[in-house]
């Protein structure tokens, strides 16, 4: 499997694009802020094709470029429907401080195709086999992404559900820290230790080091940093 990620412009926010092999089929998990030039340099540097669009939730770090990059290529961006609104009204979901530093200023629009994910779904896309689960806590639709790998060595696109050293914050309209303790305890610490974690903000870690060193995992409330829009 081809995983290449890097940072949008804003926030930190990390663009993934997986596919099976270069040359082949991909998707685009969480085009976010500013991040359309260098996607369009990552398909032409390993000939990629673009099938669907992938969103962890609907915060708008995470969804600024769907449209455009669905729009381009004719393409579906899937979402949970507990976040599908916040594609044409993300201020619903931002704090006062960031509705006031974007609110206005930008062309809010839902793509023109969009489908909806179910937990638990099992999606083919791409060549890819692509397990859905709802993790909500950081908004009340995110979710985290699953492939299969080799010898237990699967792989999480956990967006802003799970960070290494860290959890996705609740504070924000539609978060929930008893969603959240619930979705690290049934979603999360249900994973194998071998999983290979990719999340929306920062670096790659595991399921078996967040498991010993984490500390919203090791006591499931215990204060310890918070990330996310």
């Amino acid at each position: 499997m081809l995983v290449v990620g890097f940072p949008a412009q804003a926030f930190g926010t990390n663009c993934y694009v997986v596919a099976p092999a270069a040359g082949e089929h991909c998707v685009v998990i969480d085009p976010g802020i500013g991040v359309v030039d260098r996607l369009d340099e990552v398909l032409a540097q390993h000939r990629l094709r673009p099938a669907a669009v992938m969103l962890t939730h609907g915060h708008l770090d995470h969804t600024f470029s769907v449209a455009p990059v669905c729009g381009a290529r004719g393409i579906t961006a899937w979402i949970h429907p507990d976040d599908r609104e916040l594609l044409a009204d993300p201020a619903k979901a931002l704090s006062v401080d960031l509705t006031a530093m974007f609110g206005g200023r930008l062309p809010y629009a839902e793509p023109d195709d969009v489908a909806e994910l179910k937990d638990g779904a099992v999606l083919s896309l791409a060549g890819l086999e692509i397990t859905v689960d709802h993790a909500p806590g950081h908004t009340g639709g995110s979710v985290m992404f699953r492939l299969p790998g080799a010898d237990g060595e699967a792989t999480c696109f956990s967006g802003d559900v799970l960070f290494r050293d860290g959890i996705g914050r609740t504070d924000l309209p539609g978060g929930s820290d008893a969603l959240m303790a619930a979705s690290l305890r049934d979603k999360v610490l249900t994973l194998a230790d071998e999983t290979v974690v990719l999340p929306g903000h920062g670096p790659s870690t595991t399921i078996g080091r967040e498991r010993a060193h984490n500390p919203w995992l090791r006591g499931l409330g215990t204060p310890g940093p918070r990330r996310g829009l």
